[in-house]
């Protein structure tokens, strides 16, 4: 039996629902000084800790003290991952998608891409050139472009990218052996 299974009574869920919301807000609240923790998240973690418990031990016996200790407890375990996350980027470093080299290296890969295009057979080529169009077309576009019904695209479109992934791993050189293979 999973989660998902077991049935909730709508008395239990109406009865708690303005307890949890009401705590789930003051927590975050109160939150605001430190790391910041929403609301809809502290109540969905409530409501999954609620189910968790109905499937182990039935429901609390005091559901007002368990919905306030269950909505602190899920607060100190948000305000702790927040703490403990850190971002991707820094703030003060420059976006290396701007960099001079990152240009580069995405122009040549762009070339590469469109030369492959270009030695498809058949209508492939026009049709993964008409994808690529740097105006992001829609598929009524590209449809009316290359004469073509517009439900066709899409299998034709994956037949050629299926063509395009065979003759790209064909051209892919095996590495060198060094060390120990040899």
């Amino acid at each position: 039996m999973t989660l998902l299974d077991l049935p909730v009574p709508a008395t239990v869920v109406s009865a708690l629902r303005p307890l949890v919301s009401a705590e789930a807000t003051a927590e975050a609240a109160a939150a605001a000084t430190g790391a910041a923790v929403d609301p809809a998240d502290l109540e969905q973690a409530v409501w999954l800790r609620l189910l968790e418990r109905l499937a182990d031990q039935g429901p609390p016996a005091d559901a007002a003290r368990w919905v306030r200790d269950t909505v602190r407890a899920e607060a100190r375990r948000a305000r702790r991952t927040t703490r403990r996350e850190r971002p991707y980027r820094d703030e003060h470093t420059p976006d290396p998608a701007g960099c001079p080299e990152r240009a580069a290296v995405g122009a040549d890969e762009r070339r590469v891409l469109r030369a492959a295009v270009e030695r498809l057979p058949g209508r492939c080529a026009q049709l993964l050139g008409a994808f690529l169009a740097p105006g992001d077309p829609t598929y009524r576009q590209i449809a009316g472009k290359l004469g073509m019904s517009q439900g066709s695209l899409g299998p034709i479109r994956s037949r050629c990218l299926g063509c395009l992934r065979r003759m790209l791993a064909a051209e892919v050189v095996a590495p060198e052996l060094r060390g120990k293979e040899r």
